[in-house]
């Protein structure tokens, strides 16, 4: 007996799950939001440097004019970071210029028809400072780590509900507050404060999901989280059409976790933690309220604190002994399980954002780009979810990643002038990490024990987020050459592809709860042995020394 046979007595899936599924997924929509933000927030708008005694009068001047004053590229296009050289005023008014040339030393000029604000504008994030804006997004990802490493172990230990509650509040605060920073520097330091909450709302999501819902619901749920996440990249480029100022922009999807902190009060505890935990009166509680909203009253009013401890006493055992994040490591099935997880979420991730965070780069109008590449997450995330419930979480997991990665490595070698195919290829790798975070978030939570679950998805979340911090520092590899990014992102996701290969099969299977269940799971799936079985064939019984061997091999 377990946790599995209580859920299903007062219903595994029902209304409940379908109120609470709804309450949980919504805020996910702006996470997304959140995390893609600066692509709008820190578009780097056509830009050229400012000329004094130019710019401040009155006098409109066109390409052919400026030309005098600013050096052109090979497209004869004005160059954004140089100008020409003068002596004083009298050269630049007369349109004579001498050829040597300088940095922007008065700053820039910006073209504001497509943003009217963005972080680069209002802090000149242009030319020996534009790696900064990569760094923002470095350090907003930074913060994700910090808050997977840091609030999945106070999850296990302080409950699913509270971290999640809390972290609502903090992404509403923080989120605010970027919004009317004065400075890069602060505004740096509270975006890695929206990591840190984000890392509490989508870990603790996950889980209050999955453990309120049977083994034969687990991929639906799974599945719309995916889409949820997808639907916030569709939302944000709606939102960023129609607000083009950056300030109003992080307002606008950082003001609705007020509201999400608020509905989160409503969401129940989990009552496998509460149990385990030994506050079986509030898991019981929980249940019944359940088996009300699911129609199975009085099979709710059966149960008592006795019931409970009977069905979960080997665990509520095993659960009083202390954990960390260490016992991810000190036996041979978890640290397996954990080693080719992190190399799975690191990979998925690097990749995923890599690609989410250069849309500019394809030469394609940024908004409708964004909507492309939210909108074909939906087809790879359903057939993801199909594989999941045919073939199982091991395969999709394996073939999403190598899929993902080959059309990432083709993609280095495509020439730039062919954009439609890199498009093409780009949006087929974006589209097979989709469909792998799909099944990680599912696959992941169904190889970790309960006792120690929101450890090891903190864990392998801080990868994950290792790999969306250090995927903006590779998009600067491309000055040195544009193989080297989409080559490095394809090449991490086929090793990883090739790592989820070694793990367990989870499909419609019950969750573990304890480590010993999962090293009873690995020790089945690896241990096999020879057994030398005698048959003896009907017209020799009388001779059992003609009696013949037949080599048999089973798995234990």
């Amino acid at each position: 007996m377990g946790f599995n046979d209580l859920l299903e007595i007062v219903g595994g899936l029902g209304r409940f799950q379908v109120i609470n599924t709804a309450l949980l997924l919504i805020p996910v929509v702006f996470m997304a939001s959140h995390n893609f933000l600066q692509n709008f927030s820190a578009a780097i708008p056509a830009h050229r440097c400012w000329i004094p005694g130019v710019d401040n009068s009155s006098v409109q001047y066109n390409q052919s004019n400026l030309a005098a004053f600013i050096p052109l590229d090979g497209d004869q296009d004005t160059r954004s970071c140089r100008r020409f050289r003068n002596s004083d005023h009298f050269y630049w008014t007369n349109g004579t210029s001498k050829k040597d040339t300088e940095v922007c030393k008065d700053g820039w000029v910006y073209d504001r028809s497509a943003f009217s604000s963005t972080i680069v504008t209002e802090w000149d994030l242009v030319c020996n400072h534009r790696k900064m804006r990569q760094v923002a997004q470095s350090i907003y990802m930074a913060g994700v780590v910090a808050g997977a490493f840091l609030l999945g172990s106070l999850s296990d230990r302080f409950g699913r509900k509270a971290i999640l509650t809390s972290s609502c509040l903090a992404l509403a605060v923080s989120g605010t507050c970027v919004a009317f920073l004065p400075s890069f520097v602060t505004y740096c330091v509270f975006r890695c404060l929206c990591g840190i909450a984000f890392s509490g709302i989508i870990l603790n999501t996950i889980s209050l999901n999955l453990e309120w819902v049977a083994p034969k619901g687990r991929t639906v749920v799974g599945t719309l989280f995916g889409y949820a996440f997808t639907c916030g990249q569709l939302v944000l480029a709606a939102v960023a059409y129609g607000i083009r100022d950056w300030r109003w922009l992080q307002f606008s999807v950082s003001a609705p976790f007020y509201i999400f902190f608020l509905t989160s009060w409503f969401v129940p505890e989990s009552a496998r933690w509460l149990i385990i935990n030994g506050r079986s009166d509030q898991a019981l509680r929980n249940l019944q309220r359940v088996a009300r909203i699911n129609g199975k009253r009085e099979e709710g009013e059966k149960l008592s604190e006795k019931v409970l401890i009977s069905y979960m006493q080997s665990d509520i055992n095993n659960g009083k002994r202390a954990h960390s994040p260490l016992d991810l490591f000190r036996t041979a099935g978890m640290r397996k399980v954990t080693i080719c997880l992190m190399l799975v979420w690191f990979s998925t991730s690097f990749a995923f954002y890599g690609l989410g965070m250069d849309l500019q780069n394809f030469g394609v109008d940024i908004f409708l780009l964004q909507f492309i590449f939210g909108t074909i997450d939906l087809p790879f995330k359903l057939a993801g979810a199909i594989l999941m419930s045919y073939l199982g979480r091991k395969v999709t997991q394996s073939a999403s990643l190598i899929l993902g990665g080959v059309a990432l490595l083709c993609n280095a070698f495509i020439p730039p002038e062919l954009k439609m195919a890199r498009l093409v290829l780009a949006v087929i790798g974006k589209g097979g990490m989709a469909s792998s975070f799909c099944c990680a978030y599912i696959y992941s939570s169904e190889l970790f024990p309960t006792v120690i679950r929101q450890s090891g998805l903190g864990v392998v979340g801080m990868k994950a987020r290792v790999g969306s911090m250090v995927a903006p520092l590779v998009l600067m590899l491309s000055e040195v050459s544009p193989i080297l990014p989409p080559a490095i992102y394809g090449v991490a996701a086929i090793i990883s592809g090739t790592a989820a290969v070694f793990l367990s099969e989870t499909s419609n299977q019950k969750l573990p709860d304890t480590i010993e269940e999962v090293e009873a799971r690995s020790k089945k799936k690896e241990l096999q042995k020879v057994i030398y079985k005698e048959e003896v064939p009907l017209t020799q019984i009388q001779t059992p020394l003609h009696a013949h061997k037949r080599l048999l091999v089973e798995t234990v």
